[in-house]
């Protein structure tokens, strides 16, 4: 492993040895908050580190800093002016991952008891 503490193509991650960046991806973004933070900071950005730790509902302060430290490292998430935002990268990402919400939803339905 490296120094670093997200994730990183080439190197074993949680749940894969393979090295895989896609396996490299679904490690950070399966991280704990991971995924509210890539999400509110793409919808509603720039937030202060008080404004996201709100949307986000819930989260630690130590939880909310450790994510956004491995946000920024893999260059999701970057400091603005006007606070955390989300990169080009984050926004690419993003576009990506919003349609599975309806999918998600049409899936819980055809789900057996509800």
């Amino acid at each position: 492993m490296t120094d670093s503490s997200f994730p990183r193509p080439g190197q074993p991650v949680r749940g894969s040895q393979s090295g895989a960046p896609l396996m490299a991806l679904l490690d950070l973004v399966g991280r704990r908050w991971c995924l509210g933070i890539i999400w509110q900071v793409s919808e509603n950005g720039p937030l202060t580190f008080r404004a996201l730790e709100a949307k986000c509902g819930g989260v630690s302060p130590s939880v909310l800093n450790t994510r956004l430290r491995e946000l920024r490292e893999a260059g999701l998430v970057r400091v603005g002016d006007d606070g955390y935002e989300a990169t080009e990268q984050c926004l690419e990402l993003f576009s990506l991952i919003e349609p599975m919400r309806n999918w998600s939803h049409s899936w819980a339905k055809r789900l057996p008891n509800n």
